[in-house]
């Protein structure tokens, strides 16, 4: 019984870890359109509860995911003609402010908001290099160089901040947060571009599929064990 009850529960791991896949996946998919979104890929791991010496009857071997990732490959570009639609070419985040502190961020739609201010999508500020709001008068034109200056005619007005980390984890909404102390980078600010998701739709919808034939496997595979239990007490009352 011991047994049976241990492979239940390996099942049921296994089944959970089949809908956070699922989960992740279909996150994906959703933000294929999304400007400056970056895939996110979940690393899986076996885990051994407890060191059990060879007992059979104490054998867990849970699968879990180790550590979630978010893949920073450079997606691809489309000019707009908006001069307040930026992209970073190559490493890099625009840094905002919002209310759970600075974020990071690739998606470069912004607006001058009814104060002034240089904001994202979601209305939070963007930072310049020492971390102030940068404001722009909406009636001028504005010309954003390749290394981040800000120009409202030949007034030079702010300089984005940009940087970038060893690694990010992803908080919603385009937003990730950094590990360990931003870096400066060498990247480039195209002006009137987007970069769009990194996210490939086919290989996602492969990923979905096989998430969907996993979770089904366990769940066969309880609904079996459940069936054996059943037959096994039968024949004990015979």
């Amino acid at each position: 019984m011991a047994l049976t009850l241990q492979t239940l529960y390996v099942l049921a791991a296994g089944g959970e870890r089949a809908i956070e896949q699922l989960d992740v996946t279909a996150n994906n998919i959703a933000n294929v359109n999304t400007p400056g979104f970056k895939r996110i890929l979940e690393e899986e791991m076996s885990q051994h509860i407890p060191n059990n010496k060879g007992d059979a009857y104490n054998l867990l071997v849970f699968p879990r995911f180790k550590a979630t990732h978010v893949l920073l490959e450079q997606g691809s570009l489309k000019e707009t003609g908006n001069p307040l639609d930026l992209a970073i070419k190559g490493e890099g985040f625009f840094a905002v402010r919002t209310k759970a502190g600075e974020l990071y961020t690739r998606n470069g739609h912004f607006f001058i908001d009814a104060d002034g201010r240089l904001v994202d999508s979601k209305g939070n500020p963007v930072l310049d290099i020492a971390d102030g709001e940068i404001f722009l008068d909406g009636t001028k034109p504005v010309t954003i160089t390749k290394d981040g200056v800000v120009y409202q005619g030949n007034e030079k007005v702010a300089v984005l901040k940009i940087v970038a980390f060893d690694s990010v984890s992803p908080v919603g909404n385009s937003y990730y947060k950094g590990s360990g102390e931003p870096q400066p980078t060498e990247a480039e600010v195209l002006q009137g571009y987007l970069e769009m998701s990194n996210v490939d739709p086919v290989k996602e919808m492969v990923e979905l599929i096989n998430a969907q034939r996993r979770f089904e496997m366990y769940g066969n595979l309880i609904r079996g064990l459940d069936q054996l239990n059943q037959r096994s007490n039968e024949i004990g009352k015979v």
